[in-house]
């Protein structure tokens, strides 16, 4: 009787424990980095459901995965490798286990310095490679397997500035209303359009936007409305409210992310906004901070209600979480991540966390 109770005990405490960490570890994000120092590839954290961070660990060894994208259906991870072999770059498949990923397969990207993928609902996946100005077309099958490069996106002409001085694709996004893929282009300054058709690009009838002058274009972000879209100007330190109106594409205004009196160098990276379409985040590299925006719910434009420290230096990217109670920073040259938590009422983040994580530069959940 002794021994069974001691058993029945053991079990007990087991128990809680494994029901205590499930508790803790709400959430799993993936962090993708740069192996320049001590990293090794792509690394699994945690997220409890105070906001609490906790390591997991490496879940695939790789050089420089610095982003990462999932299939549809959550089961596989699609990682471009920031590197040149002899003006190639590649874009890796991954099949998404418990404790490790492993990979199912390994395809050229279009371009040197590939450093974005994005995937759409019909499983056509684009790269976009930043030293080569081009941006690649590949598809994957429900196991996550890549096809074969379908075709390239060859982007021509230059900016105004130093690091306008040819193409630089800077990422590749599906139009979340109709079949249109948007490039941003830092180097030529411009947003191009373009739609599949038979495996292939085609440019549409306004093939491209021209930015402010020396802008520099990175990233962008979709208002809910799926009509609006914000982009991030990286060299401008701006964001962009662009429309659409009788199928042709316009500036309709233009906003900092930096404070009026603030004088020193910095470029933006990373932006978002919340599903209920109410605020929006942009990161600053060199004020070190996440710039925080209220949007209007009538013509989408940006009213600036402050700043957040990000506690760290070069705040790569940075992601809210799949509920958005919390928004996640990674600061690629200190080597931390850190948790914020989001009020959805003011849209303002309060400090709730920080873990060690080696040249951080993606957060996915």
């Amino acid at each position: 009787m002794k021994y069974f109770t001691t058993f029945i005990l053991l079990i007990a405490f087991f128990g809680c424990k494994q029901e205590k960490e499930t508790m803790n570890t709400a959430q799993t994000f993936y962090v993708g980095t740069y192996t320049k120092k001590d990293s090794k590839g792509i690394y699994k954290y945690g997220l409890s459901k105070a906001g609490k961070l906790s390591k997991i660990g490496l879940q695939a060894t790789i050089v420089n995965p610095t982003f990462l994208v999932k299939s549809n259906d959550k089961k596989s991870l699609f990682v471009i490798g920031e590197t040149d072999k002899n003006g190639v770059g590649f874009i890796r498949s991954f099949k998404i286990e418990k404790d490790s990923l492993t990979q199912i397969s390994k395809e050229k990207t279009g371009g040197a310095g590939p450093c974005f993928v994005g995937i759409n609902k019909d499983n056509y996946i684009v790269t976009a490679n930043y030293r080569a100005g081009t941006v690649g077309l590949l598809k994957t099958d429900t196991n996550g397997k890549l096809s074969k490069l379908l075709d390239v996106q060859q982007h021509f002409g230059k900016g105004t500035t130093e690091r306008q001085k040819a193409p630089h694709a800077h990422s590749a996004w599906f139009h979340p209303a109709k079949k249109e893929v948007i490039s941003i282009d830092l180097g030529t300054n411009e947003i191009w359009f373009s739609k599949i058709e038979n495996d292939k690009f085609t440019f549409t009838a306004q093939q491209k936007l021209a930015m402010p002058i020396g802008s520099g274009p990175r990233h962008l972000t979709f208002h809910p409305n799926k009509k609006w879209m914000y982009v991030l100007n990286e060299l401008g330190n701006t964001v962009s409210l662009v429309k659409e109106n009788n199928g042709k594409y316009f500036v309709e205004s233009t906003i900092t992310t930096l404070p009026a009196d603030f004088t020193e160098f910095s470029k933006s990276a990373d932006i978002h906004i919340t599903k209920d379409g109410k605020f929006l985040y942009a990161s600053n590299r060199g004020h070190q901070s996440i710039a925080i925006f209220e949007v209007n719910k009538e013509n989408g434009s940006l009213k600036t209600i402050g700043y957040e420290n990000v506690r760290g230096d070069h705040p790569r990217n940075f992601s809210l979480s799949p509920n958005e109670d919390f928004l996640i920073v990674a600061n690629q040259n200190t080597d931390n991540i850190i948790s914020f938590k989001r009020d959805e009422k003011t849209g303002n983040l309060t400090f709730v966390d920080e873990i060690k994580a080696p040249m951080p530069v993606c957060i996915l959940f």
